[in-house]
């Protein structure tokens, strides 16, 4: 008998789903022991996505906690906004551990959630009880705790490259400009004028300005660890590329700091921590060199002239930016490696 880890993937027919089947295939001490889809039950997980044919588990329809409980020990929530809102309690409460990767846990304000995702927030005492899962920073509060918040892809890789900075105060938050592209993958299987080959081919465009859902996800985790109110301007743009998130960010030094400065600063914070790379002066990272990882490379530049730094982090949206670091957070529950079954180089070229 198996004396792995057996877990559950709800939403399993999402790009964020059906990359957790993938990196889990992969993961020594877990076995995928259903997949769960209201929209594909009853159906293989291969006549969806035929790359997964060696993949033998049907799509369940139905989310029964009682049911999931008897075959599994802990859950991923791979879901559209507003529904993790509402099952992750019931899943508690039969004993599951739950990995969320949507955004219904990741705001500790219900107020601040329904006026970003024009939708129900979850009772305040699930959102104090979930831990978010930035495992850089917040790795040691992951550990042995029964319900994870996983990051949104955009916070990801912008709170990654801003949180030492601001941190140790070497700069303004007030004055934080980010500038962030992803590729289309960010925008799910389901089709949209928006998302249309026609549409993007060739084409480049900002979207939900000012009103992007991931706007107080960021300022929340920069406000808690500054120790103030942060509000911060935050652009999303679409590229015509499948994976991948390129954030620049901008921000006024507070102090005499030079590019070296801050690469020994975010070196020192990351020390230990396998998926954070800090570029080395005068090198940029791009998306394609973590794509198919969980790595988020980071680079800096120090503009003497405008008493500004900017700083550019890469990440893979779909790895990173979702699968990936769940697995991450699993690992930290579990007391495991961090990297257990995420020791991959990046797909090149």
């Amino acid at each position: 008998m198996s004396n792995k880890l057996k877990v559950a993937i709800v939403g399993s027919t999402g790009y964020g789903g059906v990359e957790l089947i993938r990196l889990l295939q992969h993961h020594p001490q877990v076995e995928i022991t259903s997949v769960i889809s209201s929209s594909a039950a009853g159906s293989p997980i291969a006549e969806g996505y035929p790359h997964l044919n060696e993949i033998r588990t049907d799509l369940l329809d139905g989310v029964e906690p009682e049911a999931i409980r008897s075959k599994a020990d802990l859950v991923f929530l791979a879901t559209p906004a507003g529904v993790a809102s509402k099952l992750a309690g019931q899943l508690l409460e039969v004993g599951l551990k739950v990995i969320d990767l949507s955004g219904d846990l990741r705001l500790k304000s219900p107020s601040v959630y329904e006026q970003w995702y024009n939708k129900p927030a979850a009772e305040q005492q699930l959102l104090d009880r979930a831990v978010y899962g930035l495992a850089e920073v917040f790795g040691q509060e992951v550990r042995d705790e029964q319900l994870i918040s996983n990051p949104g892809c955009f916070p990801t890789g912008t709170l990654l490259g801003l949180v030492p900075a601001v941190a140790a105060g070497w700069i303004d938050p007030a004055t934080i400009i980010i500038d962030a592209k992803t590729g289309m993958s960010g925008a799910g299987r389901g089709t949209s004028l928006g998302a249309h080959f026609s549409e993007m081919n060739e084409n480049f465009k900002a979207y939900k300005v000012n009103h992007h859902q991931h706007i107080p996800e960021i300022e929340q985790v920069l406000g808690r660890v500054s120790g103030k109110s942060v509000v911060t301007t935050f652009t999303t743009h679409m590229v015509p590329m499948t994976r991948g998130i390129l954030s620049t960010m901008y921000a006024t030094v507070a102090g005499a700091y030079s590019t070296q400065d801050f690469i020994d600063l975010y070196r020192r914070y990351y020390e230990g921590r396998p998926f954070v790379r800090i570029r080395p002066e005068g090198q940029w990272p791009a998306t394609k060199e973590v794509a198919g990882s969980n790595y988020c490379d980071i680079g800096f530049s120090v503009d003497d002239r405008t008493g500004r730094v900017t700083i550019i982090a890469v990440i893979d949206n779909l790895v990173k930016g979702a699968a990936g670091q769940a697995i991450q957070n699993l690992n930290l529950m579990m007391g495991w490696e961090e990297s257990l079954g995420l020791q991959f180089v990046p797909v090149y070229p």
